[in-house]
């Protein structure tokens, strides 16, 4: 979820080419292949990898304040990351509108819906007196993509799963911060572009508790809150609680979605419950997702589990 910056050096790119030259294109010239052709093929490979890193993850935003996201989701400087297509940040041009299929997430998302999630919790739950699908609604006004891509049927898919992974999480909106959260430790201290604040804890908080502190360092730069030194935000304020849980799910888990639901659980803590490492939480999430999906009308889909 961590943004990288990448600056191409033109003297180390033809310090790169130069000894790649020399060396190949004796011996491929001896198998037809022209100097000319092979240099252009040393060059565009070279450009290529430097281009996309091996070990950075993509769609990634809520970059350092200082830093644009670019149109591919890097965190950078320069008109790659700060030009055309830049989606947050210092651009220098207009931040670029994915196109959406027009869906109404208030219509999807019901009174009746988001209650009947609410009101699977007991009544003295903390929750019920603080998430409101007002809050909800509130929130997703700041990420037009989300319930909006692809067809009718796969905004209402993406809606159930956020909710089935939501109700799992938080036992149908009963919970605002994490079980005994308070005596764990989520601080990262090798992470130095989100440090944390030694008074503060970074463990679950809101409707997919967020964890760790590069989590709420990058959802309050994106967000525009201190997630660092005011995590405990996300469990006052039910606005920003459901809108750390849209960043998460738009910066990690939208661009999977189509892969199924099963793709969902992985993206959110495949770690520990994917590949049998859980499967009583799997099925969980798994049973909230199609509950959902038959009260919004729409078929499951297939590779529902991990």
């Amino acid at each position: 979820m961590l943004g990288f910056a990448f600056h191409h050096t033109p003297s180390l790119l033809v310090s790169t080419f130069r000894p790649l030259q020399d060396l190949l294109i004796p011996k491929m010239v001896s198998l037809g292949i022209t100097k000319n052709l092979l240099t252009q093929i040393i060059l565009v490979g070279i450009l290529l990898a430097g281009v996309v890193p091996g070990n950075v993850k993509g769609q990634n935003c809520g970059c350092a304040p200082n830093l644009c996201c670019s149109q591919f989701g890097y965190c950078g400087t320069g008109n790659d990351y700060c030009g055309p297509g830049c989606k947050e940040g210092p651009c220098t041009s207009s931040p670029t509108t994915p196109s959406t299929n027009g869906a109404s997430v208030a219509d999807i998302v019901t009174e009746a819906f988001f209650n009947g999630i609410l009101n699977q919790a007991s009544g003295n739950c903390p929750g019920k007196s603080f998430y409101t699908r007002a809050a909800f609604l509130d929130a997703v006004n700041s990420f037009n993509e989300f319930g909006k891509t692809g067809s009718a049927d796969d905004s209402k898919r993406e809606i159930a799963a956020f909710f089935a992974n939501v109700a799992h999480e938080t036992g149908s909106l009963c919970y605002i911060e994490e079980i005994d959260g308070a005596s764990k430790d989520y601080c990262d201290e090798s992470n130095t572009q989100y440090p944390c604040n030694p008074n503060k804890k970074y463990f679950g908080r809101g409707p997919l508790q967020l964890t760790w502190n590069y989590n709420y360092g990058a959802a309050g730069n994106s967000i525009k809150f201190d997630g660092l030194n005011s995590p405990e935000t996300v469990a006052t304020d039910p606005t920003i609680s459901f809108k750390t849980a849209l960043w998460f799910w738009m910066t990690n888990v939208h661009q999977v979605i189509g892969q199924g639901f099963g793709a969902t659980i992985r993206a959110i803590n495949g770690a520990i419950e994917c590949n049998g490492g859980n499967s009583g939480a799997v099925q969980s999430r798994i049973k909230y997702y199609t509950q959902f999906c038959s009260q919004l009308g729409v078929a499951p889909g297939d590779n529902q589990s991990c």
